[in-house]
């Protein structure tokens, strides 16, 4: 066989640590979005079948293993963030968003959870907390009539009503169900664009 050859054949052990990185991944997104907040290596490492020892060597730190969690949960949840912009009156639109949000939030719940227990610990995981939020400001933005946008103080409001940790207070802390949250949410929304129209 010559060098040409050697390159193009796979390396075996390359695949099996790749398939065992991915497995630790996968084994952690799957522990939080269970309810697990902060999965310990010695659980990562049983649910993904590897030794501890895998589980360091593929990650430095938890920090790494973050990041790659962040990647699977945004490619998961992209799709509803690049939506195009509700339209309609100002009640259309603000209902619209509280619509995709309740969507979206339900299914970010354990991981921004699990991410808002960390982040004092992890500079990554406190940068997307704030990139997620201006995120979710400017399409908020976007939508709203320009009148409105000019107004900090509703706008203001409004992001705070249709925010997650609004959102999440309301299911967790209130252990209201998902459509009691919701009327809390559209009621409240409801009273600050009343005064606009």
């Amino acid at each position: 066989m010559n060098s040409t050859q050697a390159k193009q054949k796979p390396d075996g052990r390359r695949l099996r640590s790749a398939a065992s990185r991915r497995r630790i991944v996968e084994a952690m997104r799957d522990l939080v979005r269970e309810g697990t907040v902060s999965p310990r290596a010695e659980e990562v490492a049983a649910r993904a079948d590897v030794g501890l020892r895998s589980v360091f060597r593929h990650f430095d730190d938890m920090e790494s293993l973050y990041r790659e969690i962040g990647d699977l949960i945004f490619a998961d949840v992209a799709p509803m963030l690049q939506l195009p912009p509700p339209t309609g009156t100002l009640e259309e639109i603000v209902m619209e968003m509280i619509d995709r949000r309740v969507k979206l939030f339900e299914r970010i719940m354990p991981f921004r959870t699990a991410a808002d227990a960390n982040a004092h610990r992890s500079p990554y995981l406190a940068e997307e907390r704030h990139r997620m939020n201006t995120a979710f400001r400017d399409i908020m933005r976007s939508a709203l009539p320009p009148a409105i946008r000019k107004d900090k103080t509703t706008i203001d409001a409004l992001d705070a009503v249709l925010s997650f940790d609004f959102w999440k207070r309301l299911r967790s802390d209130q252990r209201l169900s998902i459509s009691q949250a919701r009327r809390v949410v559209e009621m409240t929304a409801a009273l600050l664009i009343g005064e606009k129209q």
